[in-house]
Formats: C-alpha cells, sequence, structure tokens
C-alpha cells in the first residue's frame, strides 16, 4: 500500500513537494486553506499562485546561480519548471511567466494526479506522530494560528521580516513617445528578443524630484508588533532605498547602464524599467518598484514618471509580513523538525528567498519525505551543486545568531580547487561557468544518471 504524506500549503514549495512525494509512489494529501481563508496578497485559490514579481529571474545556468538552479531543478523533474517553461513570457535573459497561466498548469498537474488528494481547509496546528509524515510549506504567510503553534513547538520566537509588491501598469496607457523597448546591452532572452523591457528615462532634474517625492510620500503605518520587523535587504521597498542616498536609486533598479534612448542617441541619467507581466503582454511590472506607500500616493507620485502621465494601474503595490523559522537551529540536513523528526518544513519558511529557491527546497522535502517513507536511503544533494549549497546554508552553513532570508548565489557554493599548473584561483566569469559545470556533473550522479555524469 502507498505511504502516506500530508503536505500543508499550496504555494510554489507545497506543490513540488506534493508532485516529488506523489511521482515517487507515496499517497499525498495537500492541505491548501484558500478559499476557506485568504490571506493579505493572494487573488485567486489557485496552487502555486505567485503573489509578487512574475519573473523567476535570470535563466543563464552558466553564469548565475538562479539560473543553475533552474536547470538543476529541469533536470530533477520540476514541476514548477515544466510549468513555467510552458508559459514563459519575453524577459531578456530571465525567465518570467503568464501568472494566470503558471498557476493554472501546476494547479490542474496536481489535482490530475492520482495519488494526489487535494484538501481545501486549515490546518491550525501541527499535526501529531500519527498523521505520519509531514511537510510544512505555508510560506511567508503563516496563518496566525499555525504560526503560533510552530513557535510553541520550537521553543523559540517567530522570525519575520516584511516583503513589498510592485505596481503593474496596463501597457496601452503608457506613452511610447517617451518609453522605448530594450534590453540592457541589447541581450537576448531564452526566446531570442532583445528589446523585453520597456524604458522610461529621467534627467537629473526629474531624478531628483522623484527621489524627493519618494521620501516624502506617506507610507503605510505599521501596527505596534510589526515595528521591529526587518526588511529582507534583496526585496527593500523603493523608498526605502531612496531614503539611504540620492544616487542609491540610480545605481539600483533605475540604473541606466546598457540603455540608449532613440530620441537623443544617449544614456539617460536613470531609467524605470518595466517587464511583461501576462502572456497577452498587456500588464507590465515596474522592475524593483516594490513598495509600502498608500495607493493614492503611488498613484501621484509614479505618474511624475515621464512615459507615465496618463499610467492606469492594474495592481498597486502593497506589502505583507513574512515569517520564517530559524533552520539553521531548528532543522536537521534532511529537513526535519529535530524535536519532532515526522515533520518536516519546506520553502521561503525555511529562511529561502525567491520563487525557485522555494520550489527547490519543496521538492527536496518532497523526496526526502519519500524515499524515508520507503525504507530507502538518500543523502543530501552535494554542496557543489544549487540544490546542495542551499540546502547546507540553511540547515547548517548560517550562523542560527544571525540566519536572515538568502537567494541562491555563488557565495554559498564551496571554492573551486586552484588550478594545478599555476596553483591559481578560477576567477570571474570563468569561475562561475566552472562551478556550474562541475554542480551538473556532480548532480547526474546525485541523480543516478551515469551518462550524463560521464
Amino acid at each position: 500500500m502507498p505511504q502516506n504524506l500530508h503536505i500543508i500549503g499550496g504555494g510554489l514549495a507545497g506543490s513540488e513537494a506534493a508532485w516529488a512525494g506523489a511521482e515517487a509512489g507515496l499517497a499525498v494529501t495537500l492541505h491548501e486553506m484558500r478559499p476557506v481563508r485568504g490571506t493579505e496578497a493572494h487573488q485567486t485559490d489557485r496552487l502555486a499562485e505567485l503573489v509578487c514579481s512574475n519573473s523567476f529571474r535570470s535563466d543563464d545556468w552558466q553564469n548565475n546561480a538562479v539560473g543553475l538552479l533552474h536547470e538543476e531543478m529541469r533536470r530533477a523533474g520540476s514541476l514548477v519548471m515544466r510549468a513555467a517553461d510552458a508559459h514563459k513570457l519575453p524577459a531578456g535573459g530571465a525567465l518570467a511567466v503568464d501568472r494566470d497561466g503558471f498557476a493554472g498548469a501546476v494547479t490542474e498537474a496536481l489535482e490530475r494526479h492520482p495519488r494526489i488528494t487535494l484538501a481545501r481547509e486549515e490546518v491550525t496546528q501541527l499535526p501529531p506522530a500519527d498523521w505520519g509524515s509531514v511537510i510544512v510549506a505555508t510560506g511567508p504567510l503563516t496563518s496566525g494560528a499555525l504560526a503560533a503553534s510552530i513557535a510553541e513547538a520550537t521553543g523559540s520566537d517567530q522570525l519575520a521580516f516584511f516583503d513589498a509588491i510592485a505596481p503593474i501598469v496596463h501597457r496601452d496607457s503608457i506613452d511610447f513617445s517617451v518609453a522605448w523597448f530594450q534590453s540592457r546591452y541589447d541581450k537576448k532572452g531564452p526566446g531570442g528578443g532583445d528589446a523585453d523591457y520597456i524604458n522610461l528615462p529621467m534627467d537629473q532634474t526629474q531624478y531628483q524630484a522623484f527621489i524627493a517625492a519618494l521620501i516624502a510620500g506617506e507610507k503605510t503605518d505599521f501596527k505596534d508588533w510589526e515595528k521591529s520587523t526587518p526588511y529582507f535587504e534583496g526585496c527593500l521597498p523603493i523608498e526605502v532605498m531612496a531614503s539611504r542616498g540620492e544616487d542609491t536609486l540610480r545605481f539600483g533598479p533605475m540604473k541606466p547602464v546598457g540603455l540608449s534612448d532613440p530620441r537623443t542617441g544617449f544614456r539617460p541619467y536613470a531609467v524605470v524599467q518595466l517587464r511583461q507581466d501576462n502572456k497577452l503582454g498587456t500588464l507590465w511590472n515596474m522592475v524593483g518598484f516594490q513598495t509600502k506607500l498608500k495607493h493614492g500616493e503611488q498613484s501621484r507620485i509614479f505618474r511624475t514618471i515621464p512615459g507615465l502621465a496618463e499610467a492606469q494601474f492594474a495592481r498597486l503595490g502593497g506589502l505583507h509580513r513574512n515569517t520564517f523559522i530559524n533552520s539553521p537551529r531548528l532543522l536537521d540536513e534532511q529537513l526535519r523538525l529535530k524535536s519532532q523528526p515526522h515533520i518536516r518544513f519546506a520553502g521561503q519558511v525555511t529562511g529561502v528567498e525567491g520563487y525557485v529557491e522555494s520550489a527547490a527546497i519543496g521538492m527536496l522535502a518532497g523526496r526526502f519525505a519519500a524515499v524515508e517513507a520507503l525504507g530507502r536511503d538518500m543523502p543530501p544533494p552535494p554542496p557543489t551543486t544549487a540544490f546542495g549549497a542551499l540546502l547546507a546554508h540553511i540547515t547548517g552553513g548560517a550562523d542560527e545568531k544571525t540566519f536572515q532570508p538568502m537567494n541562491v548565489n555563488f557565495g554559498l557554493f564551496p571554492d573551486l580547487p586552484p588550478e594545478p599548473v599555476k596553483a591559481k584561483r578560477v576567477k570571474g566569469k570563468d569561475r562561475k561557468q566552472a562551478m556550474s559545470e562541475r554542480a551538473l556533473a556532480d548532480l547526474a550522479i546525485w541523480l543516478g544518471d551515469k551518462e550524463a555524469a560521464e
């Protein structure tokens, strides 16, 4: 008889864990509280709904760690990557998806799987041991009741940070006498396009006025218990970045490098970029414009951007509270809660940051649960792989005293050995490519793919 696996949370991590467990032969029950109970950020009851950006970031596996993680997941049979590839949109070197098509594909695949049962219900407490194997993949929007149960079980205060959502603009409200299409450095994306972004230029006077407006704009008030919650540095609200110095945005999400205004032939002082957000190309996401400005302020300030004077917003920015556990202290190398080893954690609640990272940890949790239930043995993936580097970081590589959410990056990987002849370190792009080649070779061995390993 198939062994049972319960998964709490139908986001990216929970969906990937359910698929991995079911494909390995387990009978999986996937518990998702929507639509019985909603969240501050979700708008549908679909599984794997993307609540922030529609971008999975770089798809370049040779030179970028997240692109490498994409490739590793594809080779490991990822449902999330299969759906993302089927619903990708033009985005330069990034992998962006049609959010509705993507979530619909994941939902349909899970609902049709003969070994997966979808239970639309809220789980308010960590399940007891008689449930058998459990994966908690409730993500950054874990309900209050379950979060309290987790805090009680772990004996520690829950850790939290804020994550902000960027606005989405209707394409037909953008002034293309000002705006133009171009990818930075005319870089071609997976679809072959070299003009995948809409660019809105600013001169120095416009930029300085915009920075002043961001800083002065009225922000969302925090509740008393939220005031000490830190932001994740990789997803700061744009007005927080602006407050760190006048040039912060011009050297960050508004950097003009690699772009040329066709009206002047020169590089602008600063640029706002918009990325396609749906398959039809009618909605465009303001890249890097996560914000906690009040909605009225957003409309007023963002319409001062050249090309957006008549902008119509399909969605304004927002703010939601993310919750994660101190994984280096609480979890073992197979993502089991040390105090209750029948429970595993997966996804953003473990302290990984990013869509793909969350799904990858979900996949690993599902695989670990499956081999354990079937009486088999599987070591963690090698730390030389993106899977292994990320897993090693959250289960012991990070300092538990200062643990904060982390994206996958080459800084988490073991370094390459010196070149044998000159005993020098490989550097720059060559180093990244060598690490990526090593990762895929080691992954093939871990997956048992002898042909690929050779």
